[in-house]
């Protein structure tokens, strides 16, 4: 039987960083919002099975983009999501068992990533499979000389960036063990910052697989203009 393919998008956060009047995925990016083009690029995507979203208790913007999403038969739907992004993921785990296999694949991706590429959503799920890996992320490998600073922004030291990567999403991993991983994170009490963080602590290791520069996830103001830079180069590339 063939495996399915599941995308989740934890998407309860605040974005509180933007500094703006709402969640930053809910903010205006080129005609639409950051939202909307990350699930478009995701649905689009031709080896995804479905995509699940997961939405504070309390968000009032989601009823705005609904419809627009909504109309795609790969959207499975919303579910609420928790206090972290540790606890959204979780969340979505257990209801994709729901309508899903223990087996099946999911990709974990940031809302606030709305330059995916499809095609590197595509590479990733292709180089994983062919390398019969535990699981697999997108990354760049850090090219930059790297500094440790101490609290008041003093070098302390200079690390070496042989091996070092920018961890970036979507993270693939099997719907049950990244269930079991995130279940045993929060029953101790663990904060973890990804999904490849949680899988090593049950000792899987995910394989690198070489992304985009302009994945980049919306964290500041600034990044607004050069998301929409990025998405109108993609249009004038395709």
């Amino acid at each position: 039987m063939t495996s399915g393919i599941w995308v989740l998008v934890p998407a309860a956060g605040t974005g509180s960083r933007m500094g703006a009047d709402r969640p930053k995925q809910y903010l205006s990016l080129a005609g639409s919002t950051v939202l909307s083009q990350t699930l478009s690029r995701l649905l689009n995507s031709p080896d995804i099975t479905g995509v699940m979203l997961g939405l504070s208790a309390d968000d009032t913007y989601w009823p705005a983009i609904e419809s627009e999403i909504t109309k795609t038969l790969k959207f499975r739907g919303t579910y609420i999501g928790g206090e972290t992004r540790a606890e959204t993921v979780l969340r979505g785990c257990k209801a994709l068992l729901k309508i899903g296999n223990a087996q099946d694949w999911v990709l974990v991706h940031d809302a606030a990533r709305p330059c995916i590429r499809t095609s590197d959503v595509q590479n990733l799920i292709k180089i994983t499979l062919q390398n019969d890996a535990e699981g697999g992320l997108l990354g760049l490998p850090i090219n930059d000389t790297v500094k440790r600073a101490d609290s008041d922004q003093l070098v302390v030291e200079t690390i070496s960036r042989t091996g070092l990567w920018r961890a970036q999403t979507p993270q693939m991993f099997r719907l049950s063990q990244l269930h079991e991983a995130l279940t045993r994170v929060e029953n101790e009490g663990r904060e973890v910052t990804d999904e490849a963080q949680a899988m090593a602590h049950i000792g899987i290791r995910a394989l690198m697989v070489t992304g985009s520069e302009d994945n980049i996830k919306i964290t500041h103001p600034q990044d607004l203009e050069l998301a929409a830079r990025y998405l109108e180069q993609q249009k004038q590339e395709s």
